[in-house]
């Protein structure tokens, strides 16, 4: 199965660059990790089981390609995900608190939580993403969720 790129870009532009965001945190990086995703998409001609192995295969190549990006010398000439969340708008002040709370995980147990929660991803389908085991997913999901719950509850009781 393979799809028109207009279509591919389309599905998956706002997904791929949540996830790249997740791991870059920065707009510019994020936007630069999908559209290589892109276009390494474009340029091979690999088929496809179905629509879910080709999105596994997009996130897994943008998860990639922004952890080169972040281990790049750009990545100390960058805007901060704080200068960024300012222009982001939220529905709800909660969740203006939960995104800046997630963004402050290590970068193994945002990447997860991204994966698993805003992506739905099963624990399965994360570790091969990542190239990881199951049970490491598991770890760094329970790890991120502890971290996730004592920043929360830290904010919440001080108010």
């Amino acid at each position: 199965m393979r799809l028109p790129i207009e279509t591919v870009v389309e599905k998956y532009k706002q997904p791929l660059f949540a996830a790249a965001f997740g791991v870059c945190r920065n707009a510019d990086d994020a936007d630069d990790a999908v559209q290589d995703a892109f276009i390494k998409y474009y340029q091979s001609d690999k088929e496809f089981d179905d629509e879910k192995h080709l999105r596994a295969w997009l996130i897994k190549v943008t998860v990639n390609r922004s952890k080169d990006i972040i281990s790049s010398f750009w990545k100390r000439n960058r805007v901060s995900w704080e200068d960024y969340m300012e222009t982001v708008t939220f529905e709800m002040p909660e969740d203006r608190d939960l995104f800046s709370a997630v963004m402050k995980l290590d970068d193994k147990y945002r990447t997860v939580i991204h994966l698993f929660y805003y992506e739905e991803y099963s624990v399965k389908e994360i570790a091969d993403i990542l190239g990881s085991r199951e049970s490491t997913v598991k770890s760094q999901l329970s790890r991120g969720r502890l971290q996730l719950k004592m920043m929360l509850s830290e904010d919440w009781n001080d108010e």
